[in-house]
């Protein structure tokens, strides 16, 4: 078998292994991305020195709820 042939077969053998996978994670990613895109002002304005990671942002935004645009209370479950 040669090179060309071997890299097709390992690439797509990847991409067999790596789709579940992929599904499995994908509404929490889309979540995720929803709520990127209706908080990005609100983030700016209460929470851009907050460190992201361990849940930090959400609990800043969520400190704020009485204040976001309401697209923002919405992705966030209020």
């Amino acid at each position: 078998m040669n090179k060309t042939k071997l890299y097709a077969l390992a690439a797509a053998a990847l991409a067999l292994a790596t789709g579940p996978a992929a599904a499995q994670t994908s509404p929490a990613g889309a979540k995720a991305d929803v709520m990127k895109k209706a908080c990005k002002a609100d983030y700016r304005r209460f929470c851009s020195g907050v460190m992201p990671g361990g849940g930090r942002i959400i609990a800043c935004l969520q400190n704020h709820a009485s204040e976001l645009e309401p697209d923002c209370a919405k992705a966030l479950g209020k």
